[in-house]
């Protein structure tokens, strides 16, 4: 009788859903990007603040959160420990260890990335071993769709086994102790225990049934073929005859030609690079479609080389000056929303898009009018460099290039190298040990970067991914706002209701997969911060450890496997595996219900429900 008499429906509790409602289909639509979504939900709060209960400095207030601040620094403490180059010499790490064995190679890819994950930000970890992973791929004969799903889960996974592992932690952390839950917010290792057996049953999951059921959506070949260009490329011969000579390759270029390479003698050019003019007994490399390319042959007088596909290796120039690569479109990137041919890539890195590709999808002809999307793959041949500037950038990621074995490593400052690494692990320690706020040494650590000269301001800036902190900053007003209005309190008595038949580890387990449902659709800010004061209520009518469900509630938010877009290394693996929808589902799916039963079972186990 108790449970029914419970909050009301109120025009401030229907207000709030209305918010809600439009947000959650904003986020999963992506009409507009997730963190002007944000900002639109704090200004509606705002507007509507008779019904909402929250004023300007309320819903300012997630600017100044203990989360926001936290992870603000942390991409700065991973760009700095990233440029000094040791995490890149696991590259080589790696290729020793695992030599030809695709077992070796996910065990050591899961190994190094999750505890990596676990103190140093997800996202630029599996940035820098994308290339890594397709290489050594490549080196085992192996399809890079069969490791690069499990590297995004394992760096998801990683990030549970800290306080700073993922930004979900910290929201958490930080909206739990302003809903006064004891025991928040959390200390740097308080749920590390717990993070230790799910990140080990996960890896164990990864290791035996990930393989199975992963498909070989590419297989280890010449990315041309990969990229379906065969029979698009072709090798011409200038006779004296020829109309083309005294052009340079820019003046022969057409939406339906595209000049790549310039070869005479024993020397090669990039054509986009190139202000040479062509001579006579040239040879070019063209990309074009068989009949356009024997039509334009005929009629400027060439003759085109009957000899077999151009295939990679033979783009690749011997001097390392240009090569093929294949790049992705990262989170942030100026280029989201452009056409290709908009984005003036030849002209400002000396490149030339082949191809487009997106999941599964590939796109090879009218590449100039496909729209540059978040995930989205492309194949250009570019002059090193341009791929080098293209790379500084930061505007495209460069995921795998051809030539012959790795590069060898750029020298490392070891001075500088230990100061960064000891910066990060001062500010762990001084987090653990309750010296300082988290919030507080991560500044610090930053402080100490800077003026140690381990990186500049200018790049400490541009480090920052500022769309995740506007989406941090903007859902957290909602969670007050369902709190201050009831909204909460109302779905938790009918959660409640609902759920007086299940025992209350049922119902835990219940909040956990939720939220792992939301944060496919959503993002895992979004849907911590939504289902985190609902979890509290309820516990607080079950007469339950709000601490347990605040628990279950952070580690769904880091589950996100289900979706390419539910979590952003999803997103950055989804192109270079060529993977599709289903396969994330195929995979994700029995991760995540195995999960929901392991988490809701060590939280019985170690904390109590």
């Amino acid at each position: 009788m108790l449970l029914q008499a419970g909050p009301e429906l109120t025009p401030e509790i229907a207000v709030v859903f209305a918010i809600v409602a439009a947000a959650v289909m904003l986020f999963v639509s992506e009409v507009i990007p997730s963190d002007v979504t944000a900002l639109s939900v704090l200004v509606s709060l705002v507007v509507f603040r008779e019904y909402t209960g929250v004023d300007a400095e309320a819903a300012l207030s997630g600017f100044a959160s203990t989360a926001t601040i936290t992870i603000l620094a942390m991409y700065i403490l991973s760009a700095g420990v990233r440029r000094t180059g040791v995490v890149s010499r696991l590259e080589r790490v790696v290729a020793a260890y695992a030599g030809d064995s695709r077992q070796r190679l996910l065990g050591a890819t899961i190994g190094i990335t999750g505890p990596l994950a676990g103190v140093v930000n997800n996202t630029p970890v599996v940035a820098l071993f994308i290339p890594m992973i397709t290489d050594l791929a490549d080196r085992t004969h192996t399809s890079p769709s069969k490791f690069l799903i499990p590297l995004s889960y394992a760096a998801m996974l990683g990030g549970t086994l800290t306080l700073i592992g993922t930004s979900t932690n910290l929201l958490a952390s930080s909206v739990a102790a302003d809903l006064g839950v004891a025991g928040t917010p959390f200390s740097m290792f308080q749920f590390t225990p717990l993070g230790v057996l799910v990140f080990a049953v996960g890896s164990v999951y990864l290791l035996t049934v990930s393989p199975a059921l992963l498909p070989s959506r590419i297989e280890p070949h010449d990315l041309t073929e990969e990229f379906g260009l065969g029979g698009r490329l072709a090798r011409v011969y200038v006779p004296e005859s020829s109309s083309l000579i005294g052009l340079t390759p820019a003046q022969v270029r057409t939406d339906a030609i595209k000049p790549l390479q310039l070869v005479r003698g024993e020397e090669t050019f990039v054509a986009a690079g190139s202000d040479r003019t062509i001579e006579a007994g040239d040879v070019l490399t063209i990309r074009a479609e068989t009949p356009v390319a024997q039509s334009i042959a005929e009629v400027a007088g060439l003759r085109r080389l009957p000899q077999a596909e151009v295939t990679e290796a033979e783009l690749a120039l011997g001097s390392g000056r240009g090569t093929l690569a294949e790049v992705i479109v990262p989170g942030g990137s100026g280029l989201i929303g452009q056409a290709i041919g908009d984005a003036r890539l030849e002209e400002r890195f000396d490149a030339t898009v082949l191809a487009a590709r997106r999941g599964e999808t590939l796109v090879v002809e009218g590449v100039a009018d496909e729209i540059l999307s978040e995930g989205g793959g492309l194949l250009i041949y570019a002059t090193q460099s341009g791929i080098e500037h293209l790379e500084e950038t930061g505007e495209l990621l460069v995921t795998e290039t051809v030539g012959d074995g790795f590069p060898e490593p750029e020298p490392i400052d070891w001075r500088e190298a230990g100061l960064a690494v000891g910066i990060v692990l001062g500010v762990i320690a001084v987090a653990a040990t309750d010296l300082l706020a988290i919030s507080v040494a991560a500044l610090g650590g930053v402080v100490a970067m800077v003026v140690g000269g381990v990186i500049d301001p200018e790049r400490a800036y541009a480090a920052v991914e500022w769309n995740v902190i506007f989406l941090l900053a903007g859902v957290i007003p909602l969670g007050l706002a369902m709190d201050r209005t009831g909204a909460a309190a109302y779905l938790a008595a009918h959660v409640t209701d609902v759920s007086t038949a299940l025992p209350t580890l049922a119902t835990v387990a219940l909040f956990y997969l939720l939220t792992g449902l939301l944060a496919n659709l959503i993002t895992p800010v979004a849907s911590v911060a939504l289902v985190l004061p609902i979890a509290v209520s309820t516990a607080a009518d079950l007469g339950a450890s709000a601490f347990a469900f605040v628990l279950a509630v952070t580690f769904a938010g880091s589950t996100a496997f289900m979706t390419p877009m539910g979590y952003q290394t999803n997103l950055m693996v989804y192109s270079p595996g060529g993977y599709r929808f289903t396969d994330y589902v195929r995979v994700g799916a029995p991760l995540q219900l195995l999960l929901a039963v392991v988490t809701t079972l060590g939280i019985e186990v170690i904390w109590g429900v």
